[in-house]
């Protein structure tokens, strides 16, 4: 029975994966939102860390999967005072792809020390590729290097049997992409998306139950974009 570990699940994409993943019966899920809740602000650098001890006390000390889900879209207008936009900077940062690093690092070194291989499934965006709005370079910035990281992870753990996956959402329909789109004047960037519609949480979620529990061993290292075709490579 895989024991997984999925972070950011209280809400939107996470919670479609919580719920995806905890109708099986043969899964133990943890994570803040699903039904063995561990709450963690990633805000705070000590967080990672305690997360991922309170969880493998949870399950007795066996992870085999990571899901990477937690983050923010918070504006950072270039006009802001200088010290602000640094410091929003930096919060993404931390929240977005620093804490998912420090978690990788501890499920390799985990998976590592007990001889065995592990799965992690990294959340990033369409923004990785095709970036974002001028007040989100720290958010477009912040999931390119996710799935640099991903890739990093694949490349250099696969012969322990660790694989990385990314999955890379355009809009989805979740309250921070309604607040955006919004912002952005929806209909008009309705029209930027060939399939005419933005993604709904539950098409994430099986794609991370897929890339978590039962993709292919070659699929390492790979990144799948869901974006309703407004960003192809």
């Amino acid at each position: 029975m895989p024991n997984i570990l999925l972070t950011g699940s209280s809400r939107g994409i996470g919670a479609a994966i919580a719920e995806t993943l905890g109708a099986r019966d043969d899964v133990r899920l943890i994570g803040h939102g699903t039904r063995s809740g561990i709450a963690a602000d990633f805000s705070d650098p000590d967080a990672p860390q305690t997360l991922w001890a309170q969880a493998l006390d949870a399950l007795d000390g066996r992870i085999d999967v990571l899901i990477n889900n937690a983050g923010i879209f918070e504006a950072a207008p270039i006009d802001q005072p200088h010290t602000d936009w640094v410091a929003g900077w930096e919060r993404t940062m931390r929240i977005n792809l620093t804490a998912a690093a420090e978690l990788c690092r501890l499920a390799i070194r985990h998976w590592q020390e007990a001889v065995h291989g592990g799965r992690i499934v990294n959340i990033a965006s369409r923004a990785a590729y095709r970036g974002d709005s001028p007040a989100h370079w720290h958010y477009a910035a912040s999931k390119a290097g996710m799935v640099a990281m991903t890739k990093t992870i694949a490349r250099g753990y696969a012969r322990d049997g660790i694989l990385a996956f990314a999955i890379c959402p355009g809009f989805t329909m979740t309250g921070m992409a309604d607040d955006y789109l919004e912002s952005r004047g929806g209909d008009a960037l309705l029209a930027d998306i060939p399939l005419g519609r933005v993604a709904a949480p539950a098409e994430i979620a099986d794609t991370a139950h897929y890339l978590a529990l039962e993709a292919p061993a070659s699929m390492t290292g790979a990144v799948i974009d869901i974006n309703g075709a407004s960003y192809v490579r």
